[in-house]
């Protein structure tokens, strides 16, 4: 049976929470063609006082078609309140 859009999302953030140890914020892309499940999620690197200079990371996902974890890497760093186009 094919997993919904937020189970995999779901699935992503554990996964990412599971390898690198930190906290998932937010998913902010995902999709899927041929290869399986592309998703870009958010995590807490640094939990700071007040929140919006906690240090965050970007990381790219790739899931197959049952959840599973397939490759990720970090690609970006950046504060919370910092503002990127």
């Amino acid at each position: 049976m094919a997993m919904s859009i937020p189970e995999i999302a779901a699935r992503a953030k554990e996964q990412l929470s599971l390898l690198t140890g930190l906290k998932a914020s937010t998913v902010s892309s995902l999709s899927h063609d041929e290869e399986g499940w592309h998703i870009v999620a958010d995590l807490i690197e640094l939990k700071r006082i007040p929140e919006s200079s906690d240090v965050l990371a970007t990381y790219e996902a790739r899931l197959d078609d049952k959840g599973n974890l397939l490759s990720y890497q970090r690609t970006r760093r950046y504060t919370r309140g910092q503002i990127s186009e």
